[in-house]
C-alpha cells in the first residue's frame, strides 16, 4: 500500500472522504489568514497557523482549510494550529476537521485537567501543566510564588493542535526554536510534542530553583537569633505553593513513562528515545520537590520548637521574678497587720535593718536566678 494509501486509511481523510469534508468546511468559513487571530473565522484564540514540509516553513499556507488540503494531498508534512482558551463555538469547526474525540474537546475547552496522555483512535492527546515562577521583593503569608497554567496537545499523522491556557507559557520562542533545527522538525508531529514536554519540565527545574531560594530565605529566617519571632505564615505559604507545584509535576511521571516505553502510532520511534531524557529531567524535579516538602516539615517542626523553648524562658523568667517579689511582699505584709505588739516596732533601727534585709534576700534571688539562667 502506498504512503498516499496509508495516510487515508489513519486518517480517514481519503479523496472521497477526508478532503470533501476539508472542501465543505472551508466553503462554510471564510478564508482568512490565521496569522492574524484578530481577523481569524474560528475566533480570536488562534495564536498562528504554520504547515511544515521536511521541516521547513511553508509561508504561502497560511489558511487552515488550504493548508489542510495540502498536507493530505501531498501525503507528506503537517500541520500546527495554535489556540489560546478557546470557546465551544470556535473549537466546533476545527475539531470536525480533524475528527477530535468529543471528550478531548471538552477537556481541551474547559481546561483544569490533569496532567495525561490518552490516545483516542490514532490521535494522541496530551495534557500539560505549565508553571512559573512569580518574582517578589519579600516573601510574605500571603506570597504567590507559582502560577499555574496548561497546555494541551493534540498529536495526528498529520497535524498539532496545541491548546494553551494561563498568563504564560507561550509556545512562540519554541516555535521558532524548532525552526531552527529543520531536521528534527522533519520527524513530524511527535517532534512537537516532544519539544513541548522538554520545554515543559525544563520550567519545572528552573522554578525548583527559583523555589530554593525562598525556602533557603525562610530557613536563615528561622534558625536566627531571633527565630522564633519569625513568621509562621511564610512556611504555610511556601507548603502550599509547593502543593501547588507538586501537583503539576508529579502526574506527569506515569503520563511521561507510557511515551518512552508503549509503541505509540504517531510517535517516531526515534522521538521515542528523546522522551527518556525528558522523563529523566522530570524524576529530578520530583526528586526536588519531595525534598523541599521534608525540608520545610523539618523548618516548621524547628520553629514551633523554638517558639515552646521561647515560651519556657519566658515563664521561667516570670517564675524567677515573681520569688525576687515574693520576700518583700511577705515581710512587708508581716509588718502591715497593725499589732500593738511586734518585735522592733518601736525600735530605732528597725526600718533600716528590714529595708536592708529585703535587699540582700532580693539580691542573692537575683544572682542565684542568674547564675541558672533564669534570668
Amino acid at each position: 500500500m502506498t504512503m498516499a494509501g496509508n495516510l487515508r486509511k489513519v486518517t480517514g481523510l481519503g479523496r472521497a472522504g477526508g478532503l470533501r469534508r476539508v472542501a465543505r468546511l472551508a466553503r462554510r468559513l471564510p478564508r482568512v489568514d490565521l496569522n492574524h487571530h484578530a481577523r481569524s473565522p474560528l475566533g480570536s484564540s488562534v495564536v498562528n497557523c504554520v504547515t511544515y514540509e521536511n521541516g521547513m516553513r511553508v509561508p504561502e499556507c497560511s489558511d487552515l482549510f488550504s493548508a489542510v488540503e495540502r498536507v493530505r494531498k501531498k501525503g507528506e508534512g503537517f500541520v500546527w494550529l495554535g489556540l489560546h482558551e478557546p470557546t465551544d463555538s470556535e473549537f466546533a469547526g476545527i475539531a470536525e476537521l480533524f475528527d477530535l474525540h468529543p471528550l478531548a474537546v471538552e477537556d481541551a475547552v474547559e481546561a483544569h485537567q490533569r496532567p495525561k496522555v490518552e490516545r483516542y483512535g490514532e490521535t494522541l492527546f496530551a495534557v500539560f501543566k505549565t508553571v512559573c515562577y512569580v518574582e517578589h521583593e519579600k516573601l510574605t503569608a500571603t506570597s504567590e510564588v507559582v502560577d499555574t497554567g496548561e497546555i494541551m496537545v493534540f498529536v495526528g499523522e498529520d497535524f498539532v493542535i496545541t491548546v494553551r491556557h494561563g498568563r504564560h507559557g507561550s509556545l512562540g520562542p519554541l516555535r521558532e526554536e524548532l525552526e531552527a533545527a529543520p531536521r528534527q522538525l522533519a520527524k513530524g508531529p511527535s517532534a512537537v510534542l516532544h519539544a513541548i514536554a522538554d520545554h515543559v519540565v525544563d520550567d519545572y527545574l528552573s522554578v525548583t530553583d527559583s523555589v530554593q531560594g525562598d525556602i533557603d530565605q525562610v530557613e536563615a529566617d528561622v534558625f536566627a537569633e531571633n527565630g522564633a519571632r519569625a513568621d509562621p505564615g511564610r512556611i504555610y505559604q511556601m507548603k502550599r505553593e509547593l502543593l501547588e507545584l507538586k501537583r503539576a509535576v508529579v502526574p506527569l511521571g506515569r503520563p511521561m513513562e507510557e511515551l518512552t516505553t508503549r509503541p505509540i502510532r504517531v510517535i517516531d520511534p526515534e522521538i521515542q528515545a528523546y522522551f527518556r531524557d525528558v522523563l529523566d529531567h522530570l524524576m529530578r524535579a520530583k526528586e526536588q520537590i519531595a525534598a523541599f516538602d521534608e525540608l520545610l516539615n523539618s523548618i516548621l517542626q524547628a520553629h514551633l520548637a523554638q517558639v515552646t523553648v521561647a515560651q519556657n524562658e519566658d515563664m521561667r523568667k516570670i517564675t524567677a521574678w515573681a520569688a525576687v517579689i515574693a520576700v518583700p511582699t511577705m515581710v512587708c505584709g508581716v509588718y502591715g497587720m497593725n499589732f500593738d505588739h511586734m518585735p522592733e516596732l518601736h525600735w530605732r533601727f528597725g526600718y533600716p535593718l528590714v529595708i536592708g534585709v529585703i535587699s540582700v534576700a532580693c539580691l542573692v534571688l537575683y544572682r542565684g536566678f542568674r547564675r541558672n539562667g533564669w534570668l
